[in-house]
């Protein structure tokens, strides 16, 4: 570890630039003064004194000249000896005690605690005490007469002289010391800033200004403490935009961070000027709320807050919806402390989104019961597979036109052996959440391309197999070589697959997502697009991606003889997806008028109860041949 050397007093020796500079101003402004002094001197005839002072000055006069080479050590040295031996000689000759030489020593001191070190200093500090102490008592016993004179030219030269010096350098210190001051000064508020934003960094979120989960965790803290004094209520509100993902994929990140900053400025528009609104991370937002009555007052807020996000936000020229699921918990009801709220409010939050988003739900045991639940099925899911007790069932397809059978839709399905039939509504979101999707689906992919293979050497011909494949699978980049390890180990050509994405899984536009699908196209694979119409219909994609098939929800299929909106929406996609040169699937075909109203639009495939459910695959390979 590197060592750090903290820096020591200046001395003599350190040759500071700044040291440097203050000792030439010193020597030059004494050396004038000695000049001064001398003057009346050789006036009055006082030759020692003033071969005294021409010797002093010209011994001044070589420290200055030492000192503007560097030699700043030397030179100091040489003035202070230079000086305390030229007092020494006036006051020993002069009048003692009284003469003026004395008023000199303090200045010395001044330079010498300037300019030499500790040691120099109480030295010269030590000899000057002793000089005036031997001159005082040489003076009381009578070794040496002071004698009182009047103030002549001479002396008042001397005093101004002496005391012109001292106080120059005592205005060269002064205004050292003012612009020492207000560096350090500046030093202080830079310091406060620094550590004020340091502060700010450290509680508050960078991207939206709003406090972050360390500051939500002290408040929620303070106004619980009230709650608990005061016999309130308080409340943490989880919030989740419903549909950020797909914005910030399809508008890019710089628009998802506008949003955000939007979405926290309406969200603090929205609350008490007491409560705290924070940014948990991502597209995750936490209220703190105190001093509630009850929890109507809490359902209030929260309805307050689904209302505004609601209404449409402008990103640029574009405008766009950011719908949210809260869920909260209540101090003390449903924990007693942050961690554990937040983990309930975090679970009220998800019941919201699966209860069908922009809606809030309070917290309660049960929802702990359900995560338990969860994490009993995942596990569940994983031995399941481990021992192969997934199936396929086929839903058959059939060209509305001719009402040849052109395929089937595989749909997995899991009988547990406890639990009985398990819907993949409630296990296939929780295979994506655990990463179990992948493993799943490349097993589906191979069961998929085994049972068609067996139809063909059944007799059966090239029906096509219809896949739903996860966004996930397509962004964890192993979709590629499942397919390729599907299709080599059954024999069967890529034409007899197709896959089927989510619109929210195009509207990604990435470079790689894309150049995987032409790769796949060329291969000769069918892409198609599942429950078209229900999504976030941006059609500019169907124009960038090898798409040949649009598969129409079935909520508005079983809708379409009843409600006419719905059936100038299938007519729409239906006279879309031809000007685009594709294919469309009708799912949840259920009734003969169903039927003939699809036909009539110029549907090209459909399926649903009206021929068949999805049958296990020897039920399939029956029914496909008695309607050859």
């Amino acid at each position: 570890m590197q060592q750090v050397v903290q820096p020591s007093p200046p001395v003599i020796g350190s040759a500071m630039p700044f040291q440097t500079r203050r000792l030439e101003h010193v020597l030059l402004s004494v050396v004038i003064a000695m000049l001064v002094i001398t003057m009346p001197m050789l006036w009055l005839g006082k030759w020692i004194v003033a071969a005294m002072l021409v010797a002093a000055t010209a011994a001044l006069c070589l420290a200055l000249r030492l000192a503007r080479r560097g030699n700043t050590e030397t030179a100091a040295k040489v003035m202070l000896s230079t000086l305390t031996l030229a007092l020494g000689t006036l006051i020993l000759n002069g009048q003692g005690l009284r003469d003026e030489a004395v008023l000199a020593l303090p200045g010395i001191l001044v330079f010498a605690s300037m300019f030499g070190s500790r040691r120099l200093y109480f030295s010269m500090l030590g000899l000057m005490l002793l000089l005036l102490l031997g001159v005082g008592v040489a003076s009381l016993l009578g070794w040496r007469q002071n004698l009182a004179t009047t103030i002549r030219f001479d002396t008042m030269i001397s005093v101004l002289g002496i005391l012109s010096v001292i106080g120059y350098y005592i205005w060269l210190m002064a205004a050292d010391l003012r612009r020492t001051m207000d560096s350090l000064e500046t030093e202080i508020r830079r310091v406060r800033s620094s550590h004020d934003r340091i502060e700010a960094l450290a509680h508050h979120d960078a991207l939206t200004g709003l406090p972050n989960r360390l500051l939500a965790r002290d408040r929620f803290e303070q106004a619980a403490s009230h709650a608990q004094r005061s016999r309130t209520l308080a409340a943490l509100l989880f919030i989740d935009l419903d549909n950020f993902k797909t914005v910030n994929d399809s508008l890019g990140h710089a628009a998802g961070d506008q949003l955000l900053r939007d979405v926290a400025e309406r969200l603090v528009q929205s609350v008490r000027v007491g409560d705290t609104v924070s940014r948990q991370g991502g597209d995750e937002f936490l209220i703190v709320i105190g001093d509630l009555a009850d929890e109507d007052a809490v359902a209030a807020t929260a309805a307050k807050l689904i209302e505004r996000l609601a209404k449409p936000f402008h990103l640029g020229d574009v405008e766009v919806t950011a719908t949210c699921s809260i869920g909260v918990a209540l101090y003390p009801q449903n924990g007693n402390d942050f961690e554990s709220l937040l983990k309930h409010a975090d679970m009220a939050m998800y019941q919201a989104k699966e209860s069908g988003r922009n809606a809030m739900r309070f917290y309660d045991e049960d929802m702990q019961t359900s995560v338990i639940h969860h994490l009993h099925l995942i596990s569940a899911m994983r031995t399941a597979l481990a021992h192969g007790n997934f199936q396929l069932h086929f839903q058959p397809q059939f060209d509305l036109r001719s009402g040849r059978l052109l395929g089937a839709e595989g749909l997995l399905r899991w009988n547990h052996p406890e639990l009985g039939a398990i819907s993949p509504a409630e296990f296939i979101p929780l295979a994506e959440r655990s990463g179990l999707i992948i493993e799943l689906g490349a097993w589906v992919l191979l069961e998929a391309c085994r049972q068609a293979r067996a139809w063909q050497l059944a007799g059966l011909g090239d029906l096509t197999v219809a896949i739903n494949v996860s966004p996930i699978q397509f962004r964890r980049g192993a979709l590629e070589q499942h397919i390729d390890t599907a299709l080599a180990n059954t024999g069967l050509a890529a034409s007899c697959i197709e896959l089927e994405m989510t619109e929210s899984l195009l509207l990604a536009d990435a470079a790689e997502l894309s150049a995987l699908l032409q790769r796949l196209h060329k291969r000769g694979m069918r892409l198609a697009i599942d429950d078209f119409g229900t999504g976030y219909s941006n059609l500019g994609y169907l124009k960038r991606f090898a798409v040949q098939r649009l598969k129409i929800d079935q909520s508005f299929v079983r809708r379409l003889t009843a409600n006419a909106n719905d059936a100038a929406i299938v007519r729409a996609i239906v006279q879309m997806a031809h000007s685009l040169g594709m294919e469309t699937v009708a799912e949840g075909i259920e009734d003969a008028a169903t039927l003939q109203q699809l036909q009539a639009m110029g549907c090209d495939l459909g399926q649903g109860f009206h021929w068949s459910p999805a049958l296990p695959a020897g039920d399939f390979l029956a029914f496909a041949k008695a309607h050859q």
